[in-house]
């Protein structure tokens, strides 16, 4: 099992999803990969590329995870250029393709958030061809965000392995349980999973991901984004 993870936008949780599909297939026994090519902000011992690794099991070195690590808190492609850095998608394509065994490749934001001058991240949708699952957020806008993200895809010809649908505040919003209804009757070949609710609680959390993600791990993929 080898899965995309990316978002609808930035701060939808996609991490969240990451990590627990890392957890469950290492709970099966297996010794999966963990990869997020970019990664902009945070601190090394807590950035995601860490969580990402200690979730795996911790037996990749950190730059194996996180080619390109940047200090400002933007888009890859934004930050690399404040550094005055200079970013190879065609080194981050090569090291997806030489990734073996199962595992899971983590995005930078949504679909066309720029990793370089000429690249966005749905490029390395379509060069390294991995079932994706993408992460929504469950609230006002899912749908038009979500109905894009997935026509985008379609538009390459991925295989979306499902959607995830996660509630990110606790404030309480209408739209939330009338959304997955209206995107099954949009996308009726895709498959939906949620929307998980608000938890504070990182360990109750992580519990309610692993549950959510469990059968994506061993389920039946679909073949296109609708």
């Amino acid at each position: 099992m080898r899965l995309f993870v990316t978002g609808t936008d930035t701060g939808v949780g996609k991490t969240e999803i990451a990590l627990g599909l890392l957890r469950v297939m290492a709970a099966r026994g297996e010794r999966p990969f963990a990869c997020k090519p970019w990664e902009s902000g945070g601190r090394d011992t807590d950035s995601d590329a860490t969580r990402l690794r200690q979730a795996a099991g911790g037996w990749q070195r950190a730059d194996q995870v996180c080619l390109y690590r940047l200090a400002a808190p933007l888009a890859p492609a934004m930050a690399a250029e404040l550094e005055r850095r200079r970013l190879s998608f065609a080194r981050v394509v090569r090291h997806v393709r030489g990734l073996t065994g199962s595992g899971v490749v983590e995005g930078a934001g949504g679909l066309y958030v720029p990793v370089d001058a000429k690249h966005d991240v749905i490029d390395l949708v379509r060069e390294v061809k991995l079932p994706v699952v993408l992460v929504a957020r469950a609230g006002l806008g899912t749908i038009n965000h979500t109905s894009l993200s997935l026509h985008a895809l379609e538009a390459i010809g991925a295989e979306v392995a499902a959607v995830v649908l996660v509630q990110g505040t606790r404030v309480a919003d209408p739209s939330v349980p009338g959304n997955r209804r209206a995107l099954e009757r949009r996308f009726p070949a895709v498959r939906f999973v949620g929307p998980l609710p608000f938890e504070a609680n990182a360990r109750r959390r992580a519990a309610l991901v692993d549950d959510a993600v469990e059968p994506l791990v061993s389920a039946p993929r679909a073949t296109s984004s609708r």
